[in-house]
């Protein structure tokens, strides 16, 4: 069935062929103070897997009231969570903005996603790759020091979140990964300002184009003015990494990348959680802090695009039964409607994973905030509206999002990606390529990696002593915690315990292993990288990438996106806003070794 035609009531606003300025202007003049409001809330929904929108009461992982967020609170800004089949997510696609079509004005939807091409899955950050081409994380992107790479990346990304009707990228994260523990660090670019720049540009105008438009993904750029500079390393998303330190003195050096992305024409900007301490600026969330988002990022920077908050800073929320109390960091003594209100001061234009647009109607009727300055918002958010085309095309058709969505020339040249990505660190007596020639199949011991992909390189064995050659995949350490939405932000000890290490050691001692580390935090191998016969880091490939480097099929090109510390006091004793700030690294930033 083709997709259905967008609503036309004959206004004209719903006239393409008016200038947009007008468009805006006619649809603001016919807006009630609540449809305004819930134009200012940006929220999360769910789908079940066939394609229905998830609705109130119905049993779902993550609870929703679709129609009800729509429909009766006005809403059209909704971040889509999880992951089905091409097929059905167009579906879902199409269902919401039949329902969001039932209103009033018929406002269409606008569906932002986090990034979902990757191996990563965290609800708060990122989600597998599932139906859609797989390629490295971000850091694995800035390992290959190819902007060209990068923006074909986003290029595909673009036209298979299009197929589907993604148009909001909630990336990319330009952060500086200068915090060796901070765990948000496998959606960055790395260490280095001048390579995020850069890196950043190619990204952005490879989801938007050289100018907004029809056929673009917006970029909503994270997380100004910079997330790495954590205290301890700990994340705000939780009250104990609340606070943002500059020891080093780096501040404006984190801004690099956030200039290079507003020169790029980055559609829209996320202030991130922290609380700076220690500085000019006042002593509250980046959310709330008129310093930083007025004084900083709209004046002195230039930046007229929509400024969303990250999700979650206005009322307290259960997740997976959990209660965690809003990151109104700074202001926790203020109500819901105070803070609301601070946010809108300092020069927020949405709330993001907030559904309470109540609060802003009783926020203007009771005269602490004008309307006029809820029309500012709301003019720069239905104007992208209209830029984007959702107005004039808001359904997408299912049988192009199964011919689009991870076709083979996309899934080929992720592969590709996540090969070259691959970083050689260590490569002793020649390890590398081991051979994988018919007539000289090694015996081959595999250690966290398929089997049956290991069968392709060697006769598998299932003792260490009958090998020829190990192979070992490890992850970065990390300290486990017991709330359940915190563990799946890995943070705390980049190092193996003792009773960790030491199993591994002993393989390392006695075959000749290739080990092959993921990445996701700069991790603390000193004795690993002395014992190892070779060392391979990746920041998110598959098992079969791996061996095709190990084995010689491949060529790894990589480079260290961050250093490699020597030890967990180094780590501590370092500055969290100066890059590259270990003492006597093990591997430098820039590392690699070719083949």
């Amino acid at each position: 069935m083709p997709p259905a035609p967008p609503r036309n009531d004959g206004h004209p606003y719903q006239d393409p062929s008016l200038p947009v300025d007008a468009r805006v202007a006619d649809l603001l003049a016919r807006m009630t103070l609540e449809e305004k409001a819930g134009l200012l809330f940006h929220t999360m929904l769910a789908m079940h897997p066939d394609g229905r929108p998830v609705e109130a009461g119905d049993d779902a992982l993550i609870p929703s009231d679709t129609t009800g967020l729509l429909r009766s609170k006005l809403m059209s800004h909704v971040n889509l969570v999880g992951t089905a089949g091409p097929r059905q997510l167009a579906e879902w696609h199409n269902a919401v903005q039949e329902i969001s079509a039932g209103t009033r004005l018929g406002i269409p939807v606008t569906v932002s996603t986090d990034p979902r091409h990757s191996f990563t899955a965290n609800i708060g950050a990122s989600i597998q790759a599932g139906a859609f081409s797989a390629w490295p994380e971000p850091t694995g992107l800035a390992a290959t020091r190819d902007p060209e790479l990068v923006h074909r990346f986003a290029d595909i990304a673009r036209r298979e979140y299009l197929a589907v009707g993604l148009r909001v990228a909630l990336h990319p994260q330009i952060d500086l990964a200068t915090e060796p523990r901070w765990s948000r660090q496998s959606g960055t670019f790395g260490a280095d300002a001048a390579l995020t720049s850069e890196l950043a540009q190619a990204y952005i105008r490879g989801f938007q184009g050289e100018t907004l438009g029809p056929h673009s993904v917006a970029t909503m750029v994270k997380h100004f003015p910079a997330g790495g500079p954590q205290k301890d390393g700990e994340d705000p998303h939780f009250p104990h990494g609340k606070e943002q330190v500059y020891p080093g003195g780096m501040r404006d050096h984190h801004l690099e990348p956030f200039k290079a992305a507003i020169a790029a024409g980055a559609s829209q900007m996320m202030p991130y959680y922290g609380r700076p301490i220690g500085t000019d600026w006042e002593e509250v969330g980046f959310g709330f802090n008129k310093d930083v988002i007025t004084g900083l990022l709209r004046e002195r920077l230039g930046f007229d695009g929509i400024v969303c908050t990250d999700w979650g800073l206005l009322t307290d929320a259960s997740i997976f039964g959990e209660l965690h109390q809003a990151r109104a960091w700074g202001v926790e003594h203020l109500t819901v409607a105070e803070r609301a209100a601070k946010a809108l001061d300092a020069g927020a234009d949405q709330f993001g994973g907030e559904d309470c647009p109540e609060t802003v109607v009783e926020l203007v009727r009771s005269g602490r905030i004008t309307e006029g300055r809820v029309d500012a918002s709301v003019r720069r958010l239905l104007r992208e509206k209209f830029v984007l085309g959702l107005f004039d095309h808001p359904y997408v058709d299912p049988d192009l999002a199964e011919e689009v969505v991870g076709n083979s020339e996309f899934r080929a040249a992720g592969e590709a990606a996540q090969r070259r990505s691959l970083t050689v660190l260590v490569n002793r007596g020649s390890t590398l390529p081991a051979s994988c020639a018919p007539d000289l199949r090694p015996k081959l011991y595999a250690e966290g990696v398929d089997a049956r992909v290991a069968a392709e390189y060697g006769d598998v064995v299932t003792d260490p002593a009958d090998a020829d050659l190990a192979v070992l995949r490890l992850h970065t350490p990390y300290e486990h915690r017991e709330n359940q939405f915190e563990s799946l932000f890995h943070s705390g000890r980049l190092d193996f315990t003792d009773e960790e290490l030491q199993p591994i050691l002993r393989l390392l001692d006695a075959v000749p292993t290739v080990v092959l580390l993921n990445l996701e935090r700069p991790a603390v191998v000193p004795e690993i990288a002395e014992r190892a016969a070779a060392l391979i880091a990746d920041y998110g490939a598959s098992d079969k990438a791996l061996l095709d480097v190990a084995f010689g099929r491949a060529t790894a090109e990589g480079r260290l996106p961050f250093e490699l510390p020597r030890s967990m006091a180094a780590v501590e004793a370092s500055r969290p806003d100066v890059p590259h700030d270990t003492a006597d690294p093990v591997f430098p930033y820039g590392s690699g070794l070719a083949l």
